[in-house]
């Protein structure tokens, strides 16, 4: 049976095609080798559980390992010593008799069942300290301790004093038995679990986790990666398909997100079995397949998009950085020490892009832009107009952009032309949005060439119906300005193998001349529109 890509749980090499992760995991094996203890603070759907998962089983023969989660704990867990000590016993008495975890001796065994079946006692933390020490003993081979989704810990004081008793057994290991290594995984570093649990007034960041060491490894998916996955793929069904190409493309929408890059795999996967429009993987396995996955999953509620959603509503810094970037081409020097920037990171929404902020993947970049016009559209008189034209501008198939930009500049000029500079530089191409989006709505996408994004210029992609449109927005500043706008928009025709581009000019000039041209350059053509 062949296998299938996965985006729910688990992902196992014997029934689901993976990206292979073994450089990685040779060096957080190098990382337990050394005895360090650390954690992996990732995004949601980034593969922490499932790279847990593998490195459990690498380690296995040589290590004894506890790999454990509060996923599901109640909050009853932790709302003293006592019980999260309980807990943290029942947890590791768990992975024993569901056999997770071999030749363990019976005397461990029996001290961690006693804890948890002895409902009359209290166990403080420096007692199960005692008991880390006395298992670590029993135990003839070096013990390792693996904790998911910490983050369910975040809220509560007791696991901040928990973590404290790690760090006292990791200075005193020398002279007391202690775990190998400790790995704890999660959304939150452990600095930001404190922000959650501490008063304003106290210092925020003095974690009991400094003993952590810092790790250096990327569970993003590289090109390379992504095309040893399509290579299992492709030997299993012989779709035909350009490995490099297809691999180039998903990792250019997503950046090698794990989750986005499996999920836009299995869209392809489906659209092969027929499903939409296409008939034959060959068929779904190119640049237009790409197109057409990256537009069926933006139009998809996942768990991913609505967690995206919650932290926009929780974080109005979030809200507001991303907005700015994203809409008023503001540039933000990436400094992790901002609230709103290290908050950003921590979900994934952003990365440093050599020193600034830009947004992690052209899927999140789109997914966000179609939320503020979703938020902004009620009401919104340009988004109105472009609902009601949207009919004229496709003719078999076929979107008309010159056309767009002739009906847009009419609109524009009706609606906004009188209002003063400050408000066009900051509000034009935004509205230029506006009044595209409901026209390729359910057909179509736009992305924005973060590279082009800043207070002057912007380029804007249209995928359409595998067709593709690239539009220069900008503000004018002159003509020899203008002229490096048409260089510029050609070297994207030649990068997108496109014959015509679009260019949207706000000019402030009294003396402008308003509406659209075409022009002959260097054998390509332009159409150029001035509002």
């Amino acid at each position: 049976m062949c296998k299938k890509f996965n985006v729910t749980g688990l992902c196992k090499p014997n029934i689901h095609y993976m990206v292979d992760i073994s450089n990685r995991l040779e060096q957080l094996e190098k990382m337990i080798q050394e005895g360090a203890y650390f954690a992996i603070n990732k995004a949601r759907q980034y593969g922490k559980t499932t790279t847990l998962y593998l490195l459990k089983k690498r380690l296995e023969a040589e290590y004894a390992v506890f790999s454990i989660s509060f996923e599901g704990v109640g909050e009853e867990a932790f709302v003293d010593s006592d019980s999260i000590s309980r807990m943290f016993c029942g947890l590791l008495y768990d992975t024993i008799f569901y056999k997770e975890v071999i030749d363990i001796p019976d005397e461990a065994t029996k001290l961690l069942h006693d804890i948890i079946t002895d409902k009359e006692s209290k166990i403080s933390l420096r007692e199960l300290s005692n008991v880390i020490s006395k298992i670590c003993r029993m135990i003839c081979r070096p013990v390792v301790l693996m904790v998911d989704e910490v983050d369910q810990a975040g809220n509560f004081k007791s696991f901040i004093e928990f973590l404290g008793m790690l760090r006292e057994k990791y200075l005193k290991r020398d002279t007391r038995p202690a775990f190998q290594s400790v790995i704890l995984v999660g959304v939150y570093d452990i600095k930001n679990l404190k922000l959650k649990i501490r008063t304003e007034t106290e210092h925020q960041y003095n974690s009991p986790w400094n003993i952590a060491v810092n790790v250096d490894v990327n569970l993003e998916f590289q090109v390379k990666d992504i095309e040893g996955m399509l290579k299992c793929y492709e030997k299993d069904y012989g779709t035909g398909m350009d490995i490099q190409l297809i691999a180039g493309l998903l990792f250019e929408y997503t950046s090698g997100y794990p989750f986005l890059v499996s999920r836009l795999c299995q869209i392809l996967d489906e659209l092969s079995s027929g499903k939409y429009q296409y008939t034959g993987r060959n068929k779904a396995w190119s640049k237009e397949g790409v197109l057409e996955a990256a537009k069926l999953l933006l139009s998809e509620e996942n768990t991913l998009f609505d967690d995206i959603r919650k932290k926009l509503e929780q974080f109005k810094e979030l809200y507001e950085i991303l907005y700015e970037i994203l809409y008023l081409g503001k540039s933000f020097p990436f400094n992790q020490y901002n609230t709103a920037i290290d908050i950003a990171k921590m979900f994934g929404f952003v990365k440093n892009d050599c020193g600034n902020v830009a947004i992690s993947n052209r899927i999140f970049e789109t997914w966000l832009y179609n939320f503020f016009v979703s938020e902004e559209s009620i009401g919104n008189v340009i988004y109105a107009a472009g609902a009601r034209d949207k009919n004229q501008f496709v003719k078999d198939g076929h979107l008309n952009m010159q056309q767009i930009l002739e009906r847009f500049v009419v609109h524009f000029t009706d609606l906004y032309g009188k209002n003063n500079r400050t408000f066009i530089e900051k509000f034009g191409r935004k509205y230029f949005l506006f009044y595209l989006k409901p026209i390729i709505n359910g057909t179509g996408n736009y992305y924005v060439e973060a590279e082009t994004r800043d207070e002057g210029r912007t380029d804007v992609v249209v995928d359409y119906h595998g067709e593709q449109f690239v539009v220069e927005m900008k503000i004018w500043r002159g003509e020899s300005y203008h002229q490096r706008g048409e260089r510029q928009l050609l070297n994207y025709l030649e990068a997108y193998h496109l014959d015509t581009g679009y260019m949207l000019s706000f000019n402030f000039n009294k003396n402008k001349e308003i509406g659209v041209k075409k022009i002959q350059l260097e054998g390509k053509t332009l159409i150029e529109a001035v509002v």
